[in-house]
């Protein structure tokens, strides 16, 4: 039985998740350590608001928190764990995912940029500096260029973000039934066509 057990962890997949950094910010993989901060931040109401309405329990953020390794460690690209250079603490999450969601226009081979960061980061110019990484990070290492995002048509804070980053809106349309603005890049200057 140990050594089926042994033989268990030394089969785990290990992905090697790019270190990316900015002026202020360390974008690196996720962490076991990092599961407290990243669900108190998907808990918390003010982050939550736009993205899905409603805090997560601790179930559903270690189910999220599982996806960010599983989209490395089978697609190549994934989201990075955002803290400060300076003091190393947790700012919130960035980057890419594939979920397959069931949207109008499809999504179906365009990776989806998102950021979402702790409310003590808020407004200190962190979700741009750390988009920007991102998508500079995308145009060197994804073999679709595109990319897009959703963002509630509310949240004007991340829709300025996104177009800071070289988003521009395609239109708006609906994901389980609330509203979505649809967003897209193309760093070659394509007419966005989903």
């Amino acid at each position: 039985m140990e050594k089926s057990a042994s033989n268990e962890k030394s089969s785990r997949l290990v992905v090697a998740v790019p270190r990316v950094e900015t002026e202020r910010l360390v974008l690196r993989g996720h962490r076991i350590a990092d599961f407290a901060e990243s669900a108190a931040m998907w808990a918390d109401p003010v982050v939550a608001r736009y993205v899905g309405g409603k805090p997560l329990s601790e179930e559903e953020s270690w189910s999220r928190f599982l996806r960010y390794a599983g989209h490395w460690a089978m697609l190549g690209f994934g989201y990075w764990v955002a803290e400060e250079k300076g003091t190393g603490n947790f700012v919130g999450e960035v980057g890419f995912a594939d979920y397959k969601r069931e949207i109008e226009p499809s999504l179906k081979g365009i990776p989806e940029g998102g950021w979402v960061l702790a409310t003590n980061a808020h407004g200190k110019g962190y979700a741009t500096e750390a988009v920007r990484a991102v998508v500079a990070w995308g145009e060197a290492h994804l073999v679709a260029v595109r990319t897009a995002c959703i963002i509630h048509p509310e949240n004007a804070a991340s829709i300025r973000v996104a177009e800071k980053c070289g988003y521009r809106e395609l239109q708006l349309t609906s994901y389980k039934g609330h509203p979505a603005l649809m967003l897209v890049r193309d760093p070659h200057g394509l007419k966005p066509n989903v």
